[in-house]
């Protein structure tokens, strides 16, 4: 009988490991197709749009208000069609021109994206874009947020605003599997964190405060990291998908763009 229960408890453990093995190998292979969720393109006649040639790729950004003085730089989520904010940003920020950047993959910008891709291209744009704007704001929401973290510790950035921002994807996609070494697994990690204390524009961070995809906890880790104190303001019943539906997120980001100073 003893025999018999070893037997089967062996058979167990080695179905668990097995299991477990099989699992973490499946999210090591697919990992991008988890992270990014490319949306096709919709094309709106009156929306321009204008293409950066960047390392072979062909990186699509829809332009507002073209020709301010003013410019503001958006990197939305990774499940987000950004041309679905033209009209609101566009009567918004009538003193800016927003740009609104289509990752390599989305809405019809070409190549896969990456880490460090979206990066290069962020960083170049941006360039391009300065030459022409006396102020640059950058708007980064979800995923988006570890890009314009990018950027403006690379870059001299006038505001910053952090729509649902992580710590880093290595944070968030541990507390989502515990039991994989993610730091170990993970190809794009959008360490935000380790960042934080090189921004030194005035920066404001927006939350929901029903956000079932990133814990405040790990919203609270990033805003504790930078050296000067971000403005923090969470946005009542909201949560990760429908904080854009609110008219108070929409007043939180005219109010702070348009004030001089913290």
């Amino acid at each position: 009988m003893l025999d018999i229960f070893l037997i089967v408890l062996v058979i167990l453990l080695a179905v668990t490991i097995l299991v477990y093995l099989g699992y973490g190998f499946y999210l090591y292979l697919k990992q991008r197709d988890l992270l990014y969720h490319p949306m096709q393109q919709i094309k709106e006649s009156h929306i321009e749009e204008e293409n950066f040639e960047l390392q072979g790729c062909e990186i699509k950004v829809s332009i507002l208000n073209k020709a301010n003085k003013k410019a503001i730089i958006y990197f939305g989520g990774n499940k987000e069609n950004v041309d679905k904010n033209a009209k609101i940003f566009s009567e918004l920020f009538t003193e800016h021109s927003v740009y609104l950047i289509k990752y390599r993959g989305y809405a019809g910008s070409t190549c896969s994206p990456s880490e460090k891709a979206i990066y290069f291209d962020a960083t170049h744009i941006y360039d391009e874009i300065k030459e022409n704007h006396e102020e640059v704001t950058i708007i980064g929401r979800s995923l988006g947020s570890g890009v314009a973290t990018f950027v403006a510790a690379q870059k001299k950035i006038d505001k910053l605003i952090l729509v649902a921002p992580f710590d880093s994807i290595q944070s968030v996609v541990q507390s989502k599997f515990p039991l994989y070494p993610m730091k170990w697994m993970l190809k794009d990690r959008y360490d935000s964190l380790s960042r934080a204390k090189e921004i030194t524009a005035p920066t404001l961070i927006v939350v929901a405060q029903n956000d079932e995809v990133i814990s405040m906890l790990q919203t609270k880790r990033l805003q504790n990291a930078f050296l000067n104190q971000p403005k923090f303001v969470m946005i009542n019943g909201a949560n990760h998908s429908n904080i854009v539906l609110s008219p108070q997120y929409y007043d939180t980001l005219y109010e702070f763009i348009h004030t001089q100073t913290l």
